[in-house]
């Protein structure tokens, strides 16, 4: 996976120094993104672990006008906090797998296995980035860019799997 970094403004800072700020430390995952050892796969666990508190505590509408929000509020606090990090999309930066995550677990069955499976088609499909997820990459910026790929990415999983529940690999 290759980076393109922009010139640092003067304001730049270590991910680490930037979790005081509320914007930041959400971007940053809770803190998920500072791990040292695939810190998207760590967003994405953070996600996972975190949903329950949102599905049981949430009336459904509710919940989908939740998930907008974050969605909304991702594009642009993905922007400011890459911004800050002197960085178009950096590695530390994974509330986009944690809200991607959320629209995938949606419409998940509610089991372990199907939601394992969700999780391990999720990181497969941001990781190895398939058509058409790296040339949307590649042509959009900002936060909207940060967001956009993982959205892809969540909704190629929910395809992958609504087959395999269809197809009774996976149970309803």
């Amino acid at each position: 996976m290759t980076r393109t970094s922009v010139r640092a403004p003067a304001h730049a800072r270590s991910p680490t120094a930037l979790l005081w700020h509320p914007v930041h430390f959400l971007s940053l995952g809770l803190g998920s993104g500072l791990s040292r050892w695939a810190p998207g796969t760590m967003g994405t666990l953070a996600g996972w672990f975190l949903w329950p508190l949102l599905v049981h505590q949430l009336p459904i509408e509710w919940l989908l006008a939740w998930l907008i929000a974050c969605t909304g509020f991702g594009v642009w606090a993905c922007g400011v906090t890459a911004h800050a990090l002197g960085d178009n999309d950096p590695e530390a930066v994974v509330w986009d797998e944690i809200v991607a995550l959320w629209w995938v677990l949606l419409f998940t069955p509610a089991n372990w296995l199907a939601q394992g499976a969700a999780v391990a088609l999720f990181r497969l499909f941001d990781i190895t980035k398939p058509w058409p997820i790296r040339m949307v990459e590649r042509r959009v910026k900002g936060g909207l860019g940060i967001m956009i790929d993982d959205l892809i990415a969540a909704v190629m999983t929910l395809f992958v799997l609504a087959v395999a529940v269809h197809y009774d690999v996976l149970p309803r």
